[in-house]
């Protein structure tokens, strides 16, 4: 057990230390008061109205729910620069009772943005959770159009002076969890983190490198990057951003997006997500805080046959620190990459199992 926690230790110091090489400038924190967005921006041609896994997220009963839903608009600020000042959307019950409740935070899938993320807060501030939703970097409010991330991750790979996949992003989730301690409502022992693909993806990076998470749900995010360039299954994530892959293949002049290419994109735009921070090290961090890995077993951007040595070493991790029961993988089959009701149900029993006790 002593092993173990040395290794998150290490981990959490080495990731910090990345994560401060590309900030623009560390400020105060501080949060401001901002308007609610009245047409988000989605960064698809063709947004669909709804998620109807989200949709699917139990809640309780009440007739006037949308009266009694507490909504706050805030903006963060996380470092200096535009991308700096970061967009908070809070959704609870009101209660004039003055008691700390469990909180969770919720983060989007590419391309969305935190009002997407809607019927998830609704339905979780329905069950007494304090319900966080965040734009992610170059995302809703910090997107001008529907091609600024798109362009952020060029601009990566060209400029190396930012890391727009993922990283800068937990930098913000680590920033938040500074605000949300401080919180009158919130207990700070309580808070939870969850997200959709990329916000998956977010959200087991952020508990790994912060244990104020105190219990984790990635669905549809966990892979092992390594294991995919080596087994030849990188295409499917390459294809999701596959822009500044591209980019990196014309100047590197490649005739087709390969391997090498890959491995260069990774470790300039994310220094160490195919080594270093890898799933293999990452995900056993988490421990012995309660982690659910949630994936689809026909996945081809998250493969669980990539996963298998990542499980295994999170299982002995737990089982070390005594407690297997706080670790759970569940592969839906059938499923490829693609958040489910079923997902969406787990995810919320396993918060209510381990942060809802006192609701």
């Amino acid at each position: 057990m002593e092993e173990a926690l040395v290794d998150a230790d290490k981990f959490g110091a080495e990731f910090l230390r990345v994560l401060r090489h590309r900030r623009s400038g560390e400020v105060p924190l501080n949060v401001k008061l901002s308007k609610p967005i009245q047409d988000p921006l989605i960064q698809e041609a063709n947004p669909p109205a709804l998620s109807k896994a989200m949709e699917s997220c139990p809640k309780e009963d009440i007739s006037n729910l949308k009266d009694l839903l507490h909504e706050e608009n805030l903006h963060l600020a996380t470092e200096e620069g535009e991308q700096g000042q970061l967009p908070i959307l809070i959704i609870s019950m009101k209660d004039s009772k003055q008691q700390k409740k469990p909180a969770i935070v919720f983060l989007h899938s590419t391309n969305k943005c935190k009002e997407w993320l809607r019927p998830l807060l609704e339905a979780y501030a329905s069950r007494g959770y304090v319900a966080i939703a965040i734009d992610s970097r170059y995302h809703g409010e910090r997107a001008k159009n529907k091609t600024t991330y798109r362009d952020a991750l060029v601009s990566s790979w060209k400029r190396g002076d930012t890391m727009p996949f993922i990283f800068d992003t937990v930098w913000d989730l680590i920033k938040l969890a500074d605000y949300l301690t401080k919180r009158e409502d919130i207990d700070p022992c309580r808070i939870g983190i969850t997200g959709e693909s990329l916000g998956g993806m977010h959200a087991w990076f952020a508990a790994a490198a912060d244990t104020r998470y105190a219990v984790v749900v990635p669905i549809i995010g966990v892979q092992c990057f390594r294991w995919a360039i080596d087994n030849d299954k990188w295409q499917a994530r390459v294809e999701s951003i596959k822009p500044v892959f591209e980019e990196a293949r014309i100047e590197l002049g490649m005739n087709e997006i390969n391997k090498e290419v890959v491995t260069k994109v990774w470790n300039r735009i994310a220094p160490g997500l195919d080594s270093k921070f890898d799933s293999i090290y990452a995900v056993p961090a988490v421990a012995p805080r309660p982690l659910l890995l949630l994936n689809g077993a026909d996945d081809p951007r998250c493969p669980i046959a990539g996963l298998d040595t990542t499980v295994t070493r999170t299982q002995t991790v737990y089982q070390n620190f005594g407690c297997p029961e706080n670790f759970k993988f569940i592969a839906q089959p059938g499923i490829g990459h693609a958040m489910t009701p079923e997902m969406v149900k787990e995810a919320s029993d396993w918060f209510d199992r381990f942060l809802g006790q006192s609701i």
